[in-house]
């Protein structure tokens, strides 16, 4: 089954002054992250602002990053749905564009029980059967949580090969690696806790941090994994002021500002998301000087 290594970044979707996608920069930034540190490139998950994007926009994206990254990045496509028939339509779309993989989020706003999300993922698991799925735990947003006893009930199924876990929660991560395979991989959801979730057996992370530090990333990950604990401690913390400030306000609103402060023209976010403020643009300008990141280009 596919590897899809260490550091995936979930990828913000550039945006034209008139709201438009700008694939151009997309297949750029593509390539930028493949260069810097980034195994693995999550295309219109919620950092991509897949809420307000339509299929035909997402479909596009998949392919456009696809061609950029020419392999030497993998590709997952983000096709959850709260809609068990409409995420195994995309996730189907997504399989004849040629991604590695699929991001598949729990389903949101109907909050199902336990026996529903583990239908709702198998059944798009047997939908596409050779097209390997990462979970995606998130219940800040979705308003429900994947518990541990489904997710090992789900790791049983061949193509589900692991999960991004976002609850915030140790304990859970924790009994989650406790109850399924220890090769199949868990993915920290939030930056800050990628090297603590390491420590119970995490692989790695899916970052919005990595659009600006991937290869920090990668460093700190290999060193844990090769017992140098110091030194992965030493740039968790360096960034940790980073971590925190992506996640001042809503994401995607503040990566966007910081790679538009470091010469990525990105755009904003579609409504209803909007520019960051002042108090937040001033913290994320503020830390980027500190990790001397705006003298970065787009060259």
């Amino acid at each position: 089954m596919v590897d899809f290594g260490r550091v995936l970044t979930a990828m913000i979707t550039p945006l034209r002054e008139d709201g438009s996608v700008n694939y151009d920069v997309a297949a750029e930034l593509a390539v930028h992250l493949a260069s810097n540190g980034t195994d693995t490139i999550v295309v219109c998950g919620t950092t991509g602002e897949s809420p307000t994007l339509t299929w035909d926009e997402e479909y596009q994206l998949f392919s456009v990053v696809l061609q950029a990254v020419q392999g030497k990045a993998l590709v997952i496509a983000g096709c959850g749905s709260n809609s068990t028939k409409e995420a195994i339509a995309a996730t189907q779309k997504a399989a004849t564009i040629g991604v590695h993989g699929t991001l598949q989020v729990v389903p949101y706003y109907n909050k199902p029980p336990q026996a529903g999300l583990y239908q709702h993922f198998q059944a798009i698991a047997q939908a596409t059967p050779e097209l390997p799925i990462l979970l995606y735990n998130v219940p800040g947003r979705t308003g429900q949580n994947l518990l541990p006893p489904t997710v090992a009930r789900l790791a049983e199924i061949d193509n589900i090969v692991g999960i991004k876990e976002s609850s915030g929660n140790l304990d859970q991560a924790s009994e989650i690696r406790r109850l399924t395979p220890k090769d199949f991989p868990i993915y920290s959801g939030d930056d800050y806790l990628t090297l603590p979730l390491l420590a119970v057996g995490a692989k790695g992370v899916v970052s919005v941090a990595s659009h600006l530090v991937g290869n920090q990333l990668q460093q700190m990950i290999q060193a844990f994994e090769i017992g140098q604990v110091q030194s992965a401690r030493e740039i968790h913390l360096q960034l940790f002021p980073l971590f925190k400030a992506l996640f001042a306000t809503t994401n995607p609103i503040p990566i966007k500002k910081a790679l538009n402060l470091v010469g990525w023209n990105v755009g904003s976010s579609r409504l209803p998301l909007t520019e960051a403020d002042p108090e937040v643009s001033q913290k994320l300008e503020t830390v980027l000087q500190e990790l001397n990141l705006l003298k970065a280009t787009t060259s």
